[in-house]
C-alpha cells in the first residue's frame, strides 16, 4: 500500500519486522510444547527462546538465503539456525510451512481486526456527538434525489451511526472467525506433531485451534474476513456519497471543513471541493474489490495448493491497511463537518410547500374521499408548482373541490413542519438506547 493512505500502526503489522517475529514466536511455542510432551529437551526450547528471542532479524540476509532457496520459510528458518546454533535442530519439527504462514497470517489479521475496531469506535462516537448536536435540524428528505418530506440532519447520521454499529458486530465475528491456528504437519493429519501442541501454540497466540485444517486453514474464514470489510468499506462510501451531494453548490447543506491556505483548484480560485469524500470513495471501491479474490481463495486443489499466496500477500496489507486510512479519515470529516441550517431551510421551500401534499392526499382520504380522487385532487395542485411556479397552500386554498371537504384551518394544519419530527425522540432511543 502506498504511504498516501497509510497509518504507521497498521502498515507495521504488515512489515517483515512483525511478520518473523510473529514466525519466530509459533515455532518457539512450539518448541515449549514439544518440551512438555518429552520430545525435544527443556533446555533446547530455552535456547531457542533465549537466543531467538533477543534476536535482530536480518532481513537482508533472509532475503539472500531466499534468492537461493526460493522458499521464504525454509530461509527463515536457516538464519534463525544460524542465530540458536545446534538446538536449532528442533525448531519446526513435524511442521510444515503452511504451519506458520497460515497461522501468522491469521495473527496479523486478528490485530488489524483490533485497530478497525478502535477506528469504527471512535467513528460511532464522533456520529453520535454530531446526530444528537442536530437532532432537531429540520432538513429535506430525499427520495430519487428528489424532495420527498422532512427529516432532520441528526436523523441522517443516527442512520449512519446504526449501520456503522452493525458493521463493528459483523467485524468482531469476523475476527473471531480468523483467529485460528493450525500446527498440523502435512495434509494436517498430525502424524509428526501431537495436536496438543497446537493447543499450546494456539493458547499462546491468543488464537483458537483450528478444528481441521488439511494442511492450510480453510479458505473461506478469509473470505467471510474480507467480504466483512467490503461491506464496511461500502457504509463508508454510503455516508460519503451522502455528504458529497449535499456539498453541491445548488445545495450547500454541509460541507467538508475548508481549512486556512487549503487549494480547491489549479485553475479557479473559488473552488472549495469535497476531496476527502471523494477520496473516500474511491479507497471503498479498492477495499470492496479484494473481497472477490478471496472468495475464490475458497477453491485450493485437494489438501492444498498456493494459488491463494500471492493474493494473500497482496489484499491482507492492502485492505487492512486502506480501510483503516478510511475509516480515520470519515471520522475527521464528521468531527469537522459543516453544517447549514439555513440553507436546509431554503432548500426544503423551494417547492413553495409541495413536500406537504402526502399530508392533504391523507387528509382527504380520511374525509371520505376516496384515494383516487385524493391523489387526482392534490396532484393536479401540485403540478402548477411544478410547472408554473405556482403557492401550493394557494392552489389548495383556491381549489373548489378540496374546500369542499377540508376547512382552510384543516389544510393548513397539514403544512406543519413539527409533524415531521414527531417521533425523533422514539427513533434517536432505538439507536443510541433511552437518556440516562
Amino acid at each position: 500500500m502506498i504511504p498516501r493512505y497509510s497509518r504507521a500502526p497498521m502498515v507495521d503489522i504488515w512489515s517483515p519486522k512483525s511478520k518473523f517475529r510473529i514466525w519466530f514466536e509459533i515455532e518457539a511455542h512450539a518448541c515449549d510444547g514439544l518440551a512438555q510432551l518429552g520430545v525435544i529437551p527443556y533446555e533446547a526450547a530455552k535456547t531457542i527462546w533465549d537466543r531467538g528471542g533477543k534476536a535482530e532479524f536480518d532481513i537482508e540476509r533472509i532475503d539472500e538465503i531466499e534468492r537461493e532457496t526460493k522458499h521464504d520459510v525454509i530461509a527463515f528458518l536457516t538464519h534463525l539456525a544460524e542465530i540458536i546454533g545446534p538446538d536449532a535442530r528442533f525448531i519446526h519439527q513435524g511442521m510444515t510451512s503452511s504451519d506458520i504462514l497460515d497461522t501468522c497470517f491469521n495473527v496479523q489479521l486478528t490485530k488489524a481486526s483490533d485497530i478497525l475496531l478502535d477506528d469504527l469506535d471512535k467513528l460511532l462516537a464522533a456520529l453520535k456527538t454530531r446526530a444528537h448536536e442536530h437532532k432537531e435540524t429540520i432538513t429535506i428528505g430525499r427520495s430519487h434525489a428528489i424532495h420527498a418530506e422532512p427529516t432532520t440532519f441528526g436523523l441522517k447520521l443516527a442512520q449512519a451511526y446504526a449501520e456503522f454499529d452493525r458493521c463493528r458486530q459483523r467485524l468482531v465475528t469476523a475476527r473471531e472467525e480468523i483467529a485460528t491456528c493450525a500446527i498440523s504437519g502435512a495434509v494436517g493429519t498430525f502424524a509428526n506433531i501431537d495436536p496438543r501442541v497446537e493447543e499450546h501454540v494456539a493458547t499462546k497466540m491468543g488464537l483458537a485451534a483450528e478444528p481441521v485444517s488439511t494442511q492450510v486453514i480453510p479458505r473461506d474464514r478469509h473470505a467471510m474476513y474480507f467480504t466483512t470489510l467490503g461491506v464496511i468499506a461500502s457504509s463508508v462510501e454510503r455516508l460519503a456519497t451522502e455528504i458529497r451531494h449535499l456539498q453541491r453548490t445548488e445545495v450547500l447543506e454541509v460541507e467538508e471543513y475548508f481549512s486556512p491556505g487549503q487549494k480547491g483548484s489549479s485553475a479557479m480560485p473559488h473552488k472549495r471541493n469535497p476531496v476527502l469524500t471523494e477520496n473516500l470513495t474511491g479507497l471503498s471501491r479498492m477495499v470492496r474489490s479484494y473481497a472477490l479474490p478471496a472468495m475464490e481463495n475458497v477453491s485450493l486443489w485437494h489438501e492444498r495448493d498456493i494459488s491463494h499466496s500471492s493474493v494473500e500477500r497482496m489484499i491482507g496489507p492492502d485492505a487492512t491497511i486502506t480501510l483503516d486510512f478510511a475509516l480515520t479519515r470519515l471520522t475527521g470529516v464528521i468531527e469537522k463537518l459543516l453544517v447549514y441550517p439555513k440553507n436546509m431551510d431554503a432548500n426544503m421551500n423551494k417547492f413553495r410547500g409541495l413536500i406537504h401534499s402526502q399530508r392533504v392526499l391523507l387528509a382527504l382520504t380520511q374525509a371520505g374521499v376516496s384515494r383516487e380522487d385524493a391523489y387526482r385532487l392534490v396532484q393536479r395542485n401540485a403540478m402548477k408548482v411544478w410547472e408554473q411556479g405556482k403557492d401550493f397552500l394557494e392552489e389548495l386554498l383556491g381549489d373548489a373541490e378540496v374546500n369542499d371537504v377540508l376547512s382552510r384551518e384543516e389544510i393548513e394544519d397539514k403544512f406543519d413542519l413539527d409533524y415531521h419530527t414527531k417521533h425523533v425522540d422514539t427513533i434517536f432511543s432505538r439507536v443510541f438506547g433511552k437518556p440516562d
